[in-house]
């Protein structure tokens, strides 16, 4: 249903929850003169993405792009969360069924692609949580928009997987080694850090959000300097806390520069033993109680993102998932949700244990094409190549299902 006049205070940010509940789509798709409004509606469950969500999500970005009429796109998240990124409990449950997941999985890695590469400004306004898949339709924004009560966080390896959705790509093109830092340490940064690091490109109080949304909305035009001018008009420039870990990039940088993990630990291990780096401690204690075979695939998928592309990295990326979701060589990513979603005992039994018992041979298979290339992601390798093809519906997956 088409919107063509403002909003009132039921539809914009925050959002009640009485509106909510009479809204059951995952997604609420809203027309606003020359803007489209996206609205992860899952407020009850952190907004997590489900496969009905990123379907959505990717139909309205290509119509929106095709449309004349659209020159810019808002979204935002309902509720306290912008999104905490893959549904774990529906993946846990589906543990036992082979490539359960696939579809959601293709078509999340897809929509990724379109909103790295899109077309007319989009802008996220962010508000809470926004982490792993979730902070995939937040970074990539040409305009993306934090609060302080953002915070931001790739916390897989602690799960026994690998920050996926294009962090590869993203991490990777971070300031010196922050990328390896906060990829293999989970850390989270919060409010003015986002932006410090180069997540996000404004910060904005959270009692101005309403009224940039307003202003953003009443524009006639979508030109990027346009809406730049009204998001700088509400923005406060960024100095971090001096205890602040984007402080300590020195640190970081000399140790996470490391060919290991093992290198790493070691190096980090040795600078919190100097006066003033208390606050490696507990981060070094996360560091070692993360899935060694999280940590390495995560280092390497990294790694190799610095000389990648975009596409390149999406496709690892996807055969990484997949063949991690396959168990290939481990059931650590199960084994991680259980421990910290479903049981929450926080004691997570990986195998391997340790680092040492992680091999190369073994990173190799996770890392390795698929042997039929249509069933490696589909995104155009060449600008001149098919847009918005690629769709899981044209895929060997399906294909192969039909």
């Amino acid at each position: 249903m088409g919107i063509t006049s403002i909003p009132s205070s039921t539809t914009m940010f925050p959002m009640p929850q009485e509106v909510l509940k009479q809204n059951r789509e995952v997604v609420i798709a809203e027309e606003i003169g020359r803007a489209r409004v996206l609205t992860l509606n899952r407020p009850n469950h952190l907004n997590f993405i489900s496969g009905k969500m990123a379907l959505m999500l990717g139909q309205k970005f290509e119509k929106y792009e095709k449309d004349d009429n659209a020159e810019f796109v808002i979204i935002k998240g309902a509720g306290r969360t912008f999104s905490a990124g893959g549904d774990l409990k529906v993946i846990y449950n589906s543990r036992n069924t082979r490539d359960s997941c696939l579809e959601a999985v293709y078509r999340i890695y897809w929509l990724c692609y379109h909103i790295h590469t899109y077309k007319k400004p989009h802008i996220a306004l962010v508000h809470g949580m926004s982490m792993g898949g979730g902070a995939s339709l937040m970074v990539p924004m040409k305009f993306s928009v934090v609060t302080e009560k953002a915070f931001c966080s790739t916390p897989e390896t602690s799960l026994g997987f690998h920050p996926d959705c294009g962090f590869s790509y993203m991490l990777s093109r971070l300031p010196g080694r922050l990328g390896e830092y906060l990829g293999l340490t989970g850390v989270k940064l919060k409010g003015k850090e986002v932006v410090a690091a180069g997540l996000a490109t404004h910060f904005v109080p959270s009692q101005k959000l309403f009224q940039l949304e307003k202003r953003l909305l009443s524009l006639n035009n979508g030109e990027e300097d346009a809406i730049k001018s009204v998001i700088d008009e509400f923005s406060t420039n960024v100095h971090v806390d001096e205890r602040s870990v984007l402080n300590k990039l020195s640190i970081i940088n000399d140790c996470f520069s490391g060919e290991s993990v093992e290198e790493i630990v070691d190096s980090f291990e040795a600078e919190a033993g100097k006066k003033g780096n208390d606050w490696i401690i507990p981060v070094l204690k996360s560091l070692k109680k993360a899935s060694p075979i999280g940590l390495k695939i995560t280092l390497r998928s990294i790694r190799e993102g610095r000389t990648q592309t975009l596409s390149e990295c999406l496709r690892r990326e996807f055969r990484i998932t997949i063949n991690t979701l396959r168990t290939i060589i481990s059931d650590d990513f199960y084994e991680g949700i259980r421990a910290i979603v479903i049981a929450k005992d926080k004691s997570p039994k990986w195998n391997p244990s340790t680092l040492d018992k992680v091999h190369d041979e073994q990173l190799d298979l996770i890392f390795k094409p698929f042997e039929q290339h249509d069933l490696e992601l589909q995104t155009p390798i060449k600008e001149e190549e098919c847009r918005w093809g690629g769709k899981y519906e044209n895929s060997g997956y399906c294909l192969l299902t039909n």
